[in-house]
C-alpha cells in the first residue's frame, strides 16, 4: 500500500482529508504562486496544485509514496483575487464582491514516480450586499486574513454566502468527492477509521 504526503500548510484540507478517514503525513513546500501575465485563472490554479505535488514528491524517498497537492483561488470577473496584503485589500476584496456572483476554482493534484493527475472543480458563490462596516468587522474577526478572496465559507464568512452551486468542500479549499476519485485511481485509502 502506498504512502499518502499532503502537501499543504493549510489546516483546512487536513480537517477535510481527516473528515473522510484519509491516512496521510504532512509536507511543507514553497513555491512561487505568483501568476504569469498569460495565465488563465483555471491554468494558474492547476499549476499550483500540480507544482505543489511534484515539489513534495522531491522530498521523499519512498519510490510507491503519493503527494497530493491542491489550490484555491477566488476569481472575479476573470480577475484572480488572491489572499490580501493588508487590510486595505481585503475590505476592496470584499466590497468588490458585494452583491454579486463569483468563480472559486480548487485544483487537486496527486503525483507519484509515474505521473501527476489533476482535476479541477469550478463552484459559483453569490454574496449579498456587505456594508463597509460589515466588511471592517469581519477584518477585524482576523478570519479573512490569509483566505484567497479574503472570506472563509466555513467561518463567519458564510453570513455573507447567498447563494453556492458547486462543491462546498471545494470553497472550503478540497473537492472531496474529486479527491476521492484521484485517490481511488491510485488505490490509496480513504473512509479509515484514523488517520496520522
Amino acid at each position: 500500500m502506498s504512502t499518502l504526503f499532503l502537501a499543504s500548510a493549510s489546516p483546512r484540507r487536513r480537517e477535510l482529508l481527516t473528515q473522510i478517514g484519509v491516512p496521510f503525513s504532512l509536507l511543507s513546500v514553497s513555491i512561487d504562486e505568483t501568476p504569469s501575465a498569460a495565465e488563465t485563472p483555471d491554468d494558474y490554479v492547476r499549476r499550483l496544485a500540480r507544482e505543489k505535488a511534484l515539489a513534495g514528491l522531491l522530498l521523499v524517498s519512498d519510490d510507491s509514496a503519493c503527494v497530493l497537492g491542491a489550490d484555491t483561488t477566488v476569481v472575479l470577473d476573470q480577475r484572480i483575487l488572491g489572499k490580501p496584503v493588508d487590510k486595505a485589500d481585503a475590505l476592496a476584496t470584499l466590497l468588490a464582491l458585494s452583491g454579486r456572483e463569483h468563480r472559486v476554482m480548487t485544483a487537486v493534484a496527486l503525483a507519484n514516480r509515474s505521473g501527476c493527475e489533476v482535476r479541477l472543480v469550478t463552484s459559483r458563490v453569490r454574496f449579498r450586499a456587505i456594508s463597509l462596516d460589515e466588511a471592517e468587522a469581519y477584518w477585524a474577526s482576523g478570519e479573512p486574513q490569509d483566505k484567497a478572496g479574503s472570506y472563509a465559507i466555513q467561518g463567519w464568512g458564510a453570513v455573507f454566502v447567498s447563494t453556492l452551486e458547486g462543491s462546498y468542500s471545494a470553497v472550503v479549499g478540497l473537492p472531496l468527492c474529486e479527491t476521492a476519485q484521484l485517490l481511488d485511481a491510485y488505490g490509496l485509502r480513504y473512509w479509515c477509521k484514523s488517520s496520522v
